[in-house]
């Protein structure tokens, strides 16, 4: 009699799960909001490395200025380049650097920036350049410190 009380007492449990169809129809909802979010987001992403590649150009600008300014050049292409930025050149009397932080950086996609003194472009100064999203040096994908259009 106590066991049958008891029985009495408890709510029966059913097994309730999601069936196909619900299952089916979350998965179309989530399949939908992804087809409208990634490719806003996948943009993005290229865009902020572009970003960042300009930014750190300006960074190396600020500091192959400060270069130019204690010791009357900008590093020599061939001879030490943007090291000269972080290691003291031999023939730099007046160098107060180093004039990075935190040595020489690579671009966003990993490849060393390209530097040449004196520039093809910047005859009186100096060409800074990324290769940008393909590795290499020429296209439409370079990020530069110059005026194509000169």
């Amino acid at each position: 009699m106590k066991i049958e009380a008891l029985r009495a007492q408890r709510p029966i449990l059913t097994n309730r799960a999601f069936t196909l169809v619900e299952m089916l129809l979350v998965l179309v909802i989530l399949a939908a909001l992804a087809a409208v979010v990634v490719p806003k987001f996948t943009g993005r992403s290229k865009q902020a490395k572009v970003a960042a590649a300009q930014t750190e150009i300006s960074s190396l600008e600020v500091a192959l200025d400060s270069f130019e300014v204690d010791n009357g050049f900008y590093p020599r292409s061939g001879d030490d380049g943007l090291e000269a930025l972080v290691v003291q050149p031999n023939d730099t009397p007046d160098w107060k650097g180093p004039y990075l932080k935190r040595g020489i950086p690579t671009d966003p996609w990993g490849n060393e920036y390209l530097y040449e003194s004196p520039g093809r472009y910047n005859q009186h100064g100096y060409d800074l350049s990324s290769m940008g999203p393909d590795g290499r040096e020429g296209g439409d994908d370079d990020i530069v410190n110059w005026n194509a259009a000169r």
